[in-house]
């Protein structure tokens, strides 16, 4: 069973978790491409995670960053705030299926053991659940990634993300997200980060609804993602999940995606995305139930 007296860690003195995510990787290059009308660099992608990071970790219990473009920079640059944990993405991504992620492995570039002695506190792993594959290679992935952790004495953090059949037939993604937290949800994992059902965009009851029924499925406390979620929408389905039984949020595009668009992205990120995120912490603070 997971250990959550480990996860203080990654929360705030309330005990709710305000976490930032910025491990994506070629979707932040095509969103920076999208705003810039030219092809973007590996440079220009890791000098917006770099300053994200300093600008925003101050006021976050925890930021999620991948190895391939930022994670050992913002280490060697000490680029996280002092009171933020690390948490070091552990997944490797592949295009297949037509998506830009559409396979994922643990990354043996990301050492378990390597990372800890490096400040790291966390390691996660998004795993793709597809309603006609097998399981058991979803399974055995993470029952290897969780057992790894604990041996590094790492918190281990699994991101099931609800994708359609390969099949091309119909797809249910609410019905996918609940039908992967039945599958992952009891496998030990520490901490569990889930899709906001209905992107957030349903009736406040349906959201509500689900995301109870969640927190009946996941065996530790989990916490939701903000991909698809608009981003006026997300404080309140922040606020729901937290009332229905999540305990916070790790969650990226709607703190600084649309500081993108701003001629000033380091002052967007200092201002609004701030403002955002400091927005965000009160919701789980008055939220969630310790």
């Amino acid at each position: 069973m997971p250990d959550n007296s480990r996860l203080t860690q990654l929360q705030r003195p309330s005990g709710a978790f305000a976490m930032l995510a910025i491990d994506q990787r070629e979707a932040l290059r095509n969103m920076l491409a999208d705003h810039r009308q030219r092809t973007i660099t590996d440079q220009e992608v890791q000098a917006f995670k770099l300053q994200a990071a300093r600008t925003l970790t101050p006021f976050a219990s925890a930021v999620l960053i991948d190895k391939q473009f930022a994670l050992d920079e913002a280490i060697d640059q000490g680029a996280v705030s002092p009171g933020c944990a690390l948490i070091a993405a552990a997944d490797h991504f592949e295009s297949a299926h037509g998506e830009l992620v559409g396979r994922t492995h643990i990354d043996p570039a990301v050492n378990p053991a390597k990372y800890a002695a490096l400040g790291v506190k966390a390691l996660k792993l998004l795993v793709i659940y597809r309603p006609d594959e097998e399981p058991d290679h979803r399974v055995s992935m993470v029952q290897s990634f969780v057992r790894g952790c604990r041996e590094a004495g790492l918190i281990s953090i699994i991101e099931p993300i609800a994708r359609k059949p390969l099949a091309g037939t119909g797809f249910d993604r609410d019905a996918g997200i609940v039908q992967a937290a039945a599958e992952l949800g009891n496998l030990g994992a520490d901490l569990y980060k889930a899709e906001v059902p209905y992107h957030g965009q349903a009736r406040e009851t349906e959201i509500r609804s689900a995301c109870a029924r969640l927190t009946g499925l996941i065996a530790s406390p989990w916490v939701v993602l903000s991909s698809g979620v608009p981003e006026p929408l997300f404080p309140s389905a922040v606020q729901w999940a937290c009332e229905e039984g999540a305990s916070g949020f790790l969650a990226g595009r709607a703190v600084w995606a649309s500081c993108l668009t701003r001629p000033d992205v380091p002052h967007s990120l200092a201002t609004d995305a701030v403002d955002r995120l400091k927005r965000l912490c009160e919701v789980v603070d008055e939220a969630v139930h310790v």
